[in-house]
């Protein structure tokens, strides 16, 4: 079970969420607004976040901006808007995954597990590996491909032998890629790579995740481009 931080102002909300997740077995500290949320992740950090957009002191969005200077701690926001814009803004700022108020307790407890999951897609249940474990183990050794290693135990992304800090859910989509260098894997290859089954996300949300991976490789490498775009079909990797 986690360790949830939840940073909302409303405390109903506040209320129900932490008294949904405790049932499940998580560990939830609240905080009402983004400052001291903020703080709280910077001093304390959890196994996953769940972060409401509209907060007085400091919103989510800047919460999360700030956050993803020094961490890559998986992120859900919550909000009450409904303009596309908000959520797009999220997903590239970093967010591993967006629910919209109001929700039903059911969808929020899904939305965890399968975020959890991604981020801990090495772990064992029960003590029994099932067939998708052991292939996760399989997977777990380093990968290089030209400039690039990945090591999905460490987490390490590595280009030219420097580090770039990725999300759990950028990892896992570049992983898709890079194991097959040329091959195209379209959004929904990559979708399948990067969500649990349960989790819904259309095509602006992988388009986000690529555009956020390549500016982070760009910080390093001015001339990155590794992860090539088919306009309608979707992204391949190629190997430098």
């Amino acid at each position: 079970m986690a360790k949830i931080t939840l940073v909302d102002d409303d405390e109903n909300i506040v209320a129900s969420v932490s008294l949904a997740l405790e049932n499940h077995g998580h560990t939830v500290d609240a905080y009402h607004d983004g400052v001291t949320g903020l703080a709280a992740l910077e001093s304390d950090p959890p196994d996953l976040v769940i972060l409401d957009v509209k907060m007085p002191r400091m919103d989510g969005m800047e919460v999360l901006r700030r956050l993803r200077q020094t961490s890559e701690l998986p992120v859900i926001m919550l909000t009450s808007k409904d303009e596309e814009i908000d959520e797009i803004l999220g997903f590239n700022l970093g967010a591993d995954d967006y629910i919209h108020k109001p929700f039903s307790q059911r969808l929020l407890i899904e939305r965890v597990k399968a975020v959890l999951r991604r981020a801990r897609a090495d772990e064992e249940e029960d003590g029994v590996m099932s067939p998708g474990q052991a292939a996760s183990m399989a997977a777990s050794k380093p990968l290089k491909r030209g400039k690039l290693t990945l090591d999905p135990a460490r987490h390490d992304c590595l280009w030219e032998g420097r580090p770039v800090k990725l999300t759990v859910t950028e990892f896992l989509l570049l992983q898709s890629l890079a194991q097959r260098p040329g091959f195209v894997k379209s959004r929904d290859n990559l979708m399948d790579a990067a969500y649990d089954d349960q989790v819904y996300v259309d095509d602006r949300t992988i388009d986000s995740h690529v555009k956020r991976m390549r500016k982070k490789f760009r910080v390093i490498d001015p001339e990155f481009d590794a992860i090539e775009t088919l306009y309608g079909v979707g992204y391949r990797y190629r190997e430098t």
